[in-house]
């Protein structure tokens, strides 16, 4: 099993890391503190750390100094809101092996920490297919059969969601961590919004719902 370590203390953030790296089948603990970050993060204990920058305490990048003073080795990504050159460069200096800013998208997150931990992977496809529905990820285009359909950035990002985990029931909550970000209102309708968009370009029997839970993509 995989343990990856989570220094970060915005609770938001935490708990939308938490739930989709544990979705991924990862093991998390997290470290609210720069101090409890440095006494946590041993090569012994953890795979991975993901790093805030901005942790009480002790800064992030002295967390990183200290640990690689001591001969960790671990993977660190950086996951903070400083986006100046200098934080980056300082970064990479005391031994970060990515470096990632907010706001970003989950789906990114996970490519990143999957490389610096050399998981096995198939070879990533580059069309997506379930259910009679084709998504090429480089066009960004979908298709029904042999009837080609134009989609918006979110639409798409909803489709390649509901493909990727084809056949399984997504709630809304996971839906909108996925495809909007861990800054969202938890309250929104945007889901349902943006499932009817696609109905209405895909056919209405493509996308499930199954009440009380959230959507699935029919297999």
């Amino acid at each position: 099993m995989t343990r990856i370590l989570i220094a970060e203390d915005e609770a938001r953030i935490v708990s939308f890391l938490e739930k989709g790296l544990r979705a991924d089948g990862y093991t998390t603990m997290v470290a609210p503190t720069g101090p409890e970050a440095l006494a946590l993060a041993r090569d012994d204990l953890f795979d991975l750390l993901i790093l805030d920058l901005g942790l009480p305490g002790l800064d992030g990048q002295e967390v990183l100094a200290q640990m690689r003073r001591r001969g960790e080795r671990m993977a660190v990504i950086i996951l903070t809101a400083r986006d100046g050159v200098e934080d980056t460069v300082a970064g990479f200096d005391h031994g970060a092996d990515d470096y990632v800013t907010k706001p970003f998208r989950f789906e990114e997150l996970l490519a990143r920490i999957r490389v610096r931990l050399r998981d096995p992977q198939p070879a990533t496809p580059l069309v997506l297919e379930a259910g009679g529905v084709s998504l090429d990820l480089r066009s960004r285009r979908a298709a029904v059969g042999e009837r080609m359909i134009e989609l918006t950035a979110r639409e798409f990002a909803l489709l390649e969601t509901l493909l990727r985990h084809a056949g399984q029931v997504l709630s809304r909550e996971q839906l909108l961590s996925h495809v909007w970000g861990y800054d969202f209102d938890p309250g929104s309708n945007v889901v349902d919004v943006y499932v009817r968009y696609l109905r209405r370009k895909l056919g209405p029997d493509v996308i499930e719902t199954v009440r009380g839970m959230g959507y699935r993509l029919r297999t």
